[in-house]
């Protein structure tokens, strides 16, 4: 299983029109080949016991069945036209892919 969690920062005040356009796109991408699991997520609120991402940061957080799964999805027609929408919203984004240790 691959695990991604896709840190993304919007440009300050933006970051419900990325999490709308994310939203969009949810069925496309559960319904990819090869997905467990996707989603955004934003801060909860547990005070000191979290580090706080902050009011223009989200994350994905996704599962793929495989590295080919994870490929096909960075390829996918609809996260390119996802890409296209939000271009210009996004101040920074990190991408992190990792596998199991178990």
């Amino acid at each position: 299983m691959i695990h991604v969690v896709a840190v993304i920062t919007a440009k300050p005040g933006q970051r419900e029109k990325i999490l709308e356009a994310a939203r969009d796109n949810l069925a496309a991408v559960r319904a990819e080949k090869g997905c467990i699991e996707y989603g955004p997520a934003v801060d909860a609120d547990f005070g000191a016991f979290q580090s706080p991402l902050g009011p223009d940061t989200f994350m994905v957080i996704e599962k793929w069945q495989d590295a080919e799964a994870l490929r096909a999805h960075s390829v996918a027609p609809h996260m390119a036209a996802y890409a296209a929408k939000v271009k210009d919203l996004i101040a920074a984004r990190q991408i992190h892919v990792l596998s199991s240790v178990e």
